[in-house]
C-alpha cells in the first residue's frame, strides 16, 4: 500500500523520521500530503506502450515500453520451491568509522530544508552533521558456485533484499539466469538531502560505486572466500526509489564496472545535495542532458514505474519532482539514443510497489541479463 513520508522534499521509501516523529509526544501529527494522482499511461507526451493482458509481464528478451495489467500476482519464483537448491545468505556490519569514503553524516529530525530564494532547483539544509553509522551488508552465495571461479553478480540498495534472493535461487535453477552472487547493501540511514542515503545514492559522481569497489566487494570476497567477476559484462546493479537512480549512476559513472541496470520507480528527479553546478538538476539531468548528450554507454537497462508514482512539487517548486514524468523521459532519452532498455508502466501501483515488484522482478533480471553466458542443464 502506498504510504507518504513527512519529508517536504519527499522521496517515499522508509526513512526511520516518521516513525521516531509519531512516537515524540510533543509532536503534532504531520499534515498528510493528497495521495499522487492516477496517471494514464496513454497520457499525450508519455512514450508509446504496448498494452499487456492483466497479470502477463513483458516478454524477457524484448526492448521497448510496456503497460501492466491493474492485477498484480506474486510470480512464482518469488517463492521457495521445494527441490531448488537454496543459496547461503550471511550478514556482516559496517561501521562508518571504517570508512576512508564515507564517515558519515545524519540531518537533524524534523529539520527539512528550505528553498534557495536565488534558484527554485535548489535547496538549503543547514542541519546536516557528522553523525556515524553502521550499515549491514547480506551475501547471497548460490549453490552453484565452484569455489575459486570468478561468479557474475549483482550489487543492490537498500538491502537485505530477501525477495531478491528467494528468485535466484529459482531462476538459477531453471538456467534463466547465471548462478550469480548478490550483494545486498543497506545505506548508511536517513533519506533524502542532508542525509546518509541521500549523500550516497542521490549524487551524481561514482563515488558511490568507487565506495563499493574499495570497501565493499573485498569484504565479500575475503570473508566468504569467492571471486567476484572484474568483468563488467558481469556486473549489475539494482535499487528501488533513490535506490534505482545510484543503480543507474553506479553503472552511467563506472560503465567499466557494470553494464546491467534494474530499478523500480527510480528517483530521475532533483534531488542531489550539496548541489554541484556540473549536474544541477540532480538525476534530472539524465533525461534532461547526460543521456541526449553523451554517446550511448554500453549499458542494458530495466525500468519500472508506477501509474500513482510520486508527484511531489515540494518546497522546490522547480517542476523536477514528478516521478512518472521523470520515468517516462527516461524511456524517451534511452530510445532516441538507441539503448537496450525495457520500460514497465504498471497501472494500479504506488511507488516501491511490493506487488509490482513480486510479479515481475523474476522477468526483469532474466531480461537485464540477456547475453550473458549460462551454464547448460547439468553442468
Amino acid at each position: 500500500m502506498f504510504r507518504l513520508t513527512n519529508i517536504a522534499f519527499l522521496i517515499g521509501l522508509t526513512t526511520g523520521l516518521g516513525p521516531a516523529m509519531a512516537q515524540a509526544p510533543a509532536a503534532a501529527p504531520p499534515a498528510r500530503r493528497p495521495a499522487p494522482p492516477t496517471r494514464d499511461p496513454h497520457t499525450p507526451g508519455y512514450v508509446t506502450a504496448k498494452e499487456l493482458p492483466d497479470g502477463e509481464n513483458a516478454p524477457a528478451k524484448a526492448d521497448g515500453n510496456f503497460i501492466l495489467g491493474p492485477t498484480h500476482t506474486a510470480a512464482p519464483e518469488m517463492t521457495a520451491q521445494e527441490g531448488v537448491p537454496q543459496g547461503t545468505v550471511s550478514t556482516f556490519t559496517m561501521e562508518s568509522t571504517n570508512s576512508k569514503i564515507y564517515p558519515g553524516i545524519a540531518r537533524e529530525a524534523g529539520a527539512l530544508g528550505t528553498a534557495d530564494p536565488t534558484d527554485p532547483a535548489k535547496i538549503i539544509v543547514t542541519t546536516s552533521h557528522p553523525a556515524p553509522y553502521t550499515r549491514q551488508v547480506a551475501v547471497y552465495v548460490p549453490k552453484q558456485y565452484v569455489p575459486g571461479t570468478a561468479a557474475p553478480f549483482i550489487v543492490g540498495a537498500d538491502g537485505p533484499d530477501r525477495a531478491l534472493f528467494t528468485a535466484l535461487d529459482n531462476l538459477i535453477a531453471q538456467h534463466r539466469v547465471p548462478a550469480m552472487i548478490a550483494i545486498s547493501i543497506r545505506s548508511g540511514g536517513g533519506d533524502a538531502q542532508g542525509s546518509q542515503r541521500g549523500l550516497e545514492y542521490d549524487t551524481m559522481s561514482g563515488l558511490y560505486a568507487e565506495f563499493v569497489e574499495k570497501e565493499v566487494l573485498p569484504l565479500v570476497e575475503k570473508q566468504y572466500n569467492v571471486k567476484l567477476t572484474k568483468d563488467p559484462e558481469g556486473r549489475a546493479t539494482m535499487g528501488g526509489s533513490s535506490g534505482g537512480s545510484c543503480a543507474l549512476i553506479m553503472a552511467w559513472y563506472h560503465p567499466e564496472l557494470y553494464h546491467r541496470v534494474l530499478t523500480y520507480s527510480g528517483t530521475y528527479v532533483n534531488q542531489q545535495w550539496p548541489s554541484n553546478p556540473q549536474t544541477a538538476h540532480g538525476a534530472w539531468e539524465f533525461h534532461e542532458h547526460l543521456i541526449p548528450n553523451t554517446p550511448a554507454k554500453p549499458l542494458r537497462i530495466w525500468m519500472e514505474v508506477g501509474d500513482r508514482d510520486l508527484f511531489n512539487p515540494n518546497v522546490m517548486r522547480d517542476n523536477m519532482h514528478d516521478w512518472v514524468v521523470a520515468n517516462e523521459n527516461m524511456a524517451k532519452a534511452l530510445a532516441a539514443k538507441g539503448y537496450h532498455y525495457q520500460f514497465v508502466f504498471a497501472r494500479n501501483a504506488g511507488h516501491t510497489d511490493g506487488g509490482v515488484k513480486r510479479q515481475t522482478l523474476p522477468e526483469a533480471l532474466e531480461y537485464v541479463w540477456q547475453g550473458y553466458p549460462i551454464a547448460a542443464p547439468g553442468n
